[in-house]
C-alpha cells in the first residue's frame, strides 16, 4: 500500500497596480496536477479570472477568495479529478491596490 500526502506549490501573485484591463498571467503555469486551487483577491478591485486568456470564467469581488476543491468528492484514487499540469490562470481588472494570489495544492506519493 502506498501513502499520499498534500503538498504546496510556491505561492503565485500579481500586484493589482499593474492591471491594464487585459488578461495577465497569475504567476506561472501549474507544475503539478492540482487537487485544490485557491485564488485570493486581496485588492481593492473586482478581478475577472480566465483559464484561456480570452473568455471570462469567474469573478472575485475586492477582498474575497474562491476555493476550488477539485478532488474532495472523488470516490477512489484512480477516479480522482485534477486541474491539469500546465494550466495557466489569468486575471484582469482595472488598476488598484493590493495583490491577487494563487494557492495550489497537489497530491504526491510518500
Amino acid at each position: 500500500m502506498h501513502s499520499r500526502k498534500i503538498a504546496y506549490e510556491t505561492l503565485r501573485s500579481i500586484d493589482s497596480a499593474t492591471f491594464t484591463g487585459s488578461y495577465q498571467n497569475l504567476g506561472t503555469a501549474l507544475a503539478n496536477a492540482a487537487s485544490i486551487i485557491k485564488i485570493v483577491n486581496n485588492s481593492t478591485v473586482l478581478v475577472t479570472v480566465s483559464i484561456d486568456g480570452v473568455n471570462d470564467h469567474d469573478i472575485l469581488p475586492a477582498t474575497s477568495f474562491v476555493l476550488y476543491d477539485i478532488t474532495s468528492d472523488s470516490p477512489h484514487e484512480t477516479d480522482s479529478i485534477f486541474v491539469e499540469k500546465g494550466r495557466q490562470y489569468r486575471v484582469k481588472g482595472v488598476a488598484g491596490t493590493g495583490s491577487v494570489y494563487l494557492v495550489v495544492q497537489y497530491i504526491t506519493q510518500v
